[in-house]
């Protein structure tokens, strides 16, 4: 039957429907920049967020996640100095006709008639007042705290207030040189700085022989307040210190740590044996305290010395015994790194030419081996002869205290050593184990 369509059909394939096509229309100048300003303001919305999500996350990730790479780990290096070189001294030339006066006696005339005034004096005080000052913002108290029991069994804690000096600062810590009675039997160590500030210090390397240790403190307790009113004192050159120089006394000169005070360098002893080396010894005429840490400054502000009893003359009362830092900077590097500084036990001096012609060999003559030293129980002893460590040959105490400084604690070294018999030396060699001072 044949489809048949309404007067309003049409066939479903010729059905047609209205398409529209919308056609947005362009936009104006102020919707642009509108749209501008809001892309512009989402962009440094999302920098900001992204900033400070950065900054917040870098210190977590650092701690628990990057392996330590500080400055902490960088070992220091404290510089050598080298012994000065006297120069020849030369007489001038002069003819009959030029005859000059002697420059003692010229300047010994310009003394006489100069006439000293308080103004003078005042000057000169004031200008040590002012290097001390500075000076002593790098000086602290070491407070020792040590945990004991009283006669009824009740605990307490005995303290010792020590004198401490700054010498480096890194990035992670402050370095502090101390006697070594501060720390030793210490169950806490306290360090408390100019302006009051109390923070924990830990032992980072001990010197029983010198009696010195260094104490590290972390630089995170420090506000930044305390950060900026310390200062780190420079290691001086102590072979340059020479007899009449003016030097000041920090520390505790007085008994009470950041007390000062003044004197002059009356006498500077060479090649004064210790042990496995030699030193130099200051003697300035002020009162000092030894054994609550007293440092010798000179007059740049730089540590030359500091102040030991082990040498003090019986009788002497005002006078001051420093050993010179420079012959100790070695060891010092060492214990500033946390390294054990090596020790054999060997007090001794060079074999000189007119010690050689009464027929002893060149080499160190044992003066001292030091009483249950690594030397001492290894079999050497005094009267014997070092005549080469290890595969070194040795004829100064120069060659030796440098192989020394170049062994670690628990090496084991050859000594080659000539011993007296009846009639002649004989060469013997010892199997010596490196101690720790």
């Amino acid at each position: 039957m044949p489809e048949v369509h309404g007067p309003d059909k049409e066939p479903r394939e010729k059905r047609q429907f209205m398409r529209e096509k919308i056609v947005k229309q362009p936009m104006t100048r102020k919707q642009i920049a509108k749209r501008i300003f809001a892309f512009l303001f989402v962009a440094v919305l999302g920098g900001g967020a992204a900033g400070v999500s950065f900054a917040v996350a870098k210190p977590l990730a650092e701690k628990y996640l990057l392996p330590e790479t500080t400055e902490e780990s960088t070992p220091i290096t404290i510089p050598k100095d080298e012994p000065e070189t006297l120069p020849t001294e030369t007489q001038p030339v002069t003819t009959e006709e030029e005859e000059t006066e002697p420059i003692e006696d010229i300047l010994q005339t310009a003394i006489e008639r100069y006439k000293y005034t308080s103004d003078d004096l005042n000057s000169l005080f004031s200008t040590l007042r002012t290097v001390s000052q500075e000076a002593d913002r790098g000086i602290v108290i070491v407070h020792s705290v040590r945990k004991e029991l009283d006669w009824f069994n009740n605990p307490v804690e005995n303290t010792g207030l020590y004198a401490g000096a700054i010498i480096a600062s890194t990035r992670k810590e402050l370095l502090i040189l101390t006697p070594e009675a501060a720390v030793e039997h210490a169950d806490s160590i306290k360090v408390t700085f100019n302006n009051g500030v109390e923070v924990d210090g830990t032992v980072k390397r001990d010197d029983q022989i010198a009696g010195m240790a260094v104490v590290s403190v972390n630089k995170e307790q420090l506000n930044a307040s305390t950060l900026s009113s310390i200062e780190a004192l420079t290691l001086g050159n102590s072979y340059a210190v020479k007899q009449g120089d003016i030097v000041i006394a920090l520390g505790a000169p007085a008994g009470m740590v950041h007390s000062v005070n003044y004197g002059f360098i009356s006498y500077v002893m060479r090649n004064v044996p210790v042990a496995d080396g030699v030193t130099r010894l200051l003697f300035a005429d002020m009162g000092s305290n030894a054994a609550t840490g007293t440092f010798l400054v000179n007059t740049s502000g730089e540590i030359i010395g500091w102040v030991t009893d082990r040498y003090k003359s019986e009788g002497v009362e005002d006078i001051t015994t420093a050993m010179a830092i420079s012959d100790y900077k070695a060891i010092l590097e060492k214990m500033s790194n946390g390294v054990a500084a090596p020790y054999l036990g060997i007090k001794g001096q060079e074999v000189t030419s007119s010690m050689a012609l009464n027929g002893l060999p060149m080499g160190v003559y044992v003066s001292d081996s030091i009483s249950n030293g690594p030397a001492y129980n290894a079999g050497i002893q005094n009267g014997d002869i070092i005549v080469k460590v290890g595969e070194k040959e040795i004829s100064t105490m120069k060659d030796y205290q440098n192989q020394v400084d170049g062994m670690q604690e628990g090496d084991q070294v050859i000594v080659t050593i000539q011993r007296k018999s009846i009639e002649e030396y004989k060469e013997l060699e010892y199997p010596v184990t490196v101690g720790a001072r």
